[in-house]
């Protein structure tokens, strides 16, 4: 079964939660009949809360339909209800000038794509902080919010100082998406403990690392560029950060032994380290179709015991990075993290 959390009373999400990133492009072809089809089993599987983003090119869509095509089901209660965190990412180009009203304009189309009179959690990001409009934005979002279009705000990708900057100013966020798994501890720096101290839940994506933690790579050699998809092609980068292949290559030896002690997967053992980490709520997996459901239905009784958790730790100590403030590395535009970003997808 799987486990469930509230964010805040009256607010109840799955502790796995579906993610969208994979159903947008760069992730191969996608049959849109079949991927609505396909929440259907996530729903029935328990695993009821999904994330999208406005920038995800035809997720919000895709998720409006499924839910007016199974209006019915959820209406009489023979679909469990489902919560849905979407995300308000303002287009680099716009970051100077950005407005009130550009912002609830994409609230409201965002409102319109779903098919629904509220947004449930919408998560702001922010490209750039030369740009210091992000306070005035998460006023802006706060004051939407009073209207009723939005049930909850939170951040994604934002570090401890400007997150604090803009909490000092009253906006409340329930949740902080970062990204978090074996390979990446940067969120333990100066998060964690701030969203501890401001009851700000943190939700987690890249636990594994686009699918490089699993057994698929185990023992083999390092890919060949260009990647398959986009996951691949940013996980990569975060592999160099920690210490190249071979260094990779040593922390999934060490998740397989853990794995066959439990008698489970590679990526269920680095799924499980995540979710039982400091504040954590939820982890986001993507998925473009259902293979993976029984291996998700697996994390939630997987328990770690002390010897894991000081195998585990290892990986943390021996790795030579990603350092410093959370997702600074991924803000230097020029960078090879900067350089595979995509800053202007809200454009209209």
């Amino acid at each position: 079964m799987i486990e469930r959390i509230n964010l805040t009373p009256g607010y109840n999400i799955s502790r796995i939660i579906k993610g969208g990133w994979h159903l947008a492009g760069g992730h191969g072809q996608i049959d849109e009949t079949e991927a609505i089809n396909d929440m259907v089993q996530f729903v029935e599987a328990g695993i009821t809360t999904f994330d999208c983003a406005d920038i995800y090119t035809g997720v919000e869509e895709k998720i409006g339909k499924f839910l007016k095509s199974h209006k019915d089901a959820f209406t009489s209660g023979s679909l469990p209800s489902i919560q849905i965190h979407t995300k308000y990412v303002p287009d680099y180009g716009a970051l100077a000038t950005l407005t009130k009203e550009d912002t609830e304009s994409i609230i409201d189309r965002s409102l319109k794509r779903l098919g629904v009179e509220q947004l449930d959690l919408v998560q702001f990001a922010w490209w750039d902080y030369q740009y210091p409009r992000y306070v005035d934005t998460a006023l802006h979002l706060q004051n939407i919010q009073k209207k009723g279009k939005i049930r909850h705000l939170g951040a994604t990708n934002f570090d401890g100082q400007r997150l604090k900057e803009m909490m000092d100013v009253g906006v409340k966020f329930l949740s902080h998406q970062v990204q978090y798994s074996v390979l990446d501890h940067r969120v333990e720096g100066d998060l964690i403990q701030l969203q501890l101290d401001n009851e700000i839940s943190t939700l987690c994506y890249g636990v594994i690392a686009g699918g490089f933690l699993s057994d698929r790579y185990l023992g083999k050699p390092s890919p060949t560029p260009p990647m398959e998809n986009r996951s691949l092609t940013k996980y990569r980068l975060i592999i160099d950060e920690y210490g190249g292949w071979d260094q990779f290559q040593f922390a999934l030896n060490i998740l397989s032994e853990i794995a066959q002690k439990h008698n489970v997967g590679i990526a269920e053992i680095a799924s499980r380290y995540i979710l039982e980490k400091q504040n954590v709520a939820g982890i986001i997996v993507g998925a473009r179709n259902t293979r993976h459901i029984d291996k998700l239905l697996k994390v939630s009784s997987i328990k770690l015991d002390h010897d894991d958790r000081k195998e585990l730790q290892k990986l943390k100590q021996d790795s030579k990075g990603p350092s410093g403030p959370f997702y600074a590395l991924e803000r230097i535009k020029d960078g090879p993290h900067g350089r595979i970003m995509k800053y202007n997808l809200n454009e209209s």
